[in-house]
């Protein structure tokens, strides 16, 4: 698995409230810068580590949400960036203080659907007031801990008040193929030469999915394109399941008998990672294309870009042909930001995800799907360009 699908969890709080000090007290490992200058974190940092008590988990480090000047204005920016890729957030106060600068964040986590921690740190220093407790809860219902970073007070309370916070979903593996196989099936996957995977290795959708039917207790063959005609003939097995790399969808298409269930990695990732429900409709927007429509191309990874690249070169060009139209795309890469507004957009296509977590998805594609913008991701875009859409979401429709 990839690390970044670890349970995310971001650390809010002013300059000087100790962030750098708790991440090394909920870790116990000196992982975090800390000094007496406040602002000493600039950008928000992830780190990959293990709680005790958690589990492995991806803590990210942000700036102060009270940094100044017109560089703590982008630190800001980046810090309430940082709220649309985590699962939980933890916000630290100390000294009493709760003002416009916390309900802010706490307000972008409620909007977010982020649950929330408030640790009142440095209790050793100064005891939290009833008062404070009042005043934060005018604003959420959030579990309020007290804790002191430098004597550890409290940090059992802390990991399990934690524990109840972060969603299911960020601690559960997800499967791909749960109740589509059974144990002793045979799951057939179907491979391509992809310029855009390392030599001699599979790209990470096929690596997880064999992964995912050795989870299921089923078997697993893995073919080239090249060599499926001649497999199926020469074997005579018939798979319970067949997932093919969606760029050889129409070849994989024409070979495998119509009474073999038949989908793609992304469309699998699409069902398991995304809102498939809003992909499939969306995806009927591309036969309603027209001349100068905008489409946007989300990647969630970065990678160096050839002109086999599928994003920004294969799919675009599919488009154009498929649809006669001339459209104009943007890609966006990772999680940066969208800078267009997203009402400019006639589609928006997301990559399978194989890199990020099913919040990261959800948060990243809500805006569109709020403003009614069309919604897809890349394999059932290809199926629907290769007029086998029906067949490639059937396995996933109830």
């Amino acid at each position: 698995m990839a690390r970044d699908l670890k349970p995310h969890i971001g650390i809010f709080g002013r300059r000087n409230v100790g962030k750098s000090s708790f991440i090394n007290a909920l870790t116990g490992l000196d992982v975090a810068i800390v000094s007496e200058v406040p602002g000493t974190t600039t950008d928000p940092v992830k780190k990959s580590m293990e709680i005790l008590g958690v589990g492995p988990a991806i803590i990210i480090d942000t700036a102060g949400i009270d940094d100044s000047g017109v560089l703590g204005e982008k630190r800001i920016a980046k810090t309430l960036d940082v709220i649309k890729q985590i699962d939980c957030a933890i916000l630290l106060i100390t000294d009493n203080t709760f003002g416009e600068f916390e309900e802010t964040l706490i307000r972008k986590f409620y909007k977010a659907d982020v649950d929330c921690l408030i640790v009142y740190n440095k209790v050793d220093l100064e005891p939290l007031l009833n008062s404070t407790i009042k005043e934060i809860q005018q604003y959420t219902n959030a579990p309020i801990v007290e804790f002191s970073a430098k004597t550890n007070f409290n940090i059992n309370c802390v990991i399990e008040t934690l524990k109840s916070i972060i969603p299911e979903t960020a601690y559960q593996k997800p499967s791909l193929l749960k109740g589509l196989i059974n144990r002793g099936d045979i799951v057939l996957l179907i491979t391509s030469n992809d310029s855009e995977a390392p030599e001699g290795r599979l790209i990470l959708p096929q690596v997880m999915a064999i992964r995912d039917v050795l989870d299921n207790g089923a078997i697993n063959i893995v073919v080239n394109v090249t060599e499926l005609e001649l497999f199926l003939h020469n074997t005579g097995i018939k798979p319970k399941l067949i997932i093919t790399d969606s760029q050889v969808f129409k070849t994989v298409n024409k070979i495998v008998p119509p009474d073999i269930p038949l989908t793609g990695f992304s469309v699998a990732y699409a069902h398991m990672r995304g809102p498939f429900d809003d992909y499939v409709k969306g995806a009927g927007k591309i036969s309603d294309l027209k001349d100068g429509d905008h489409i946007l191309i989300l990647e969630s990874c970065t990678h160096q870009v050839s002109c086999d690249d599928i994003g920004r070169f294969k799919i675009p060009n599919w488009l154009r042909e498929y649809t006669k139209k001339q459209l104009d795309f943007d890609v966006v890469a990772g999680l940066d930001e969208i800078k267009n507004p997203i009402t400019d957009y006639a589609l928006v296509i997301q990559c399978g995800s194989c890199m990020i977590t099913r919040k990261q998805v959800f948060s990243r594609l809500a805006e569109a799907i709020e403003a009614g913008v069309p919604v897809t991701n890349y394999g059932l875009t290809i199926a629907w360009i290769n007029g086998i859409f029906e067949r490639a979401i059937a396995p996933f429709m109830s």
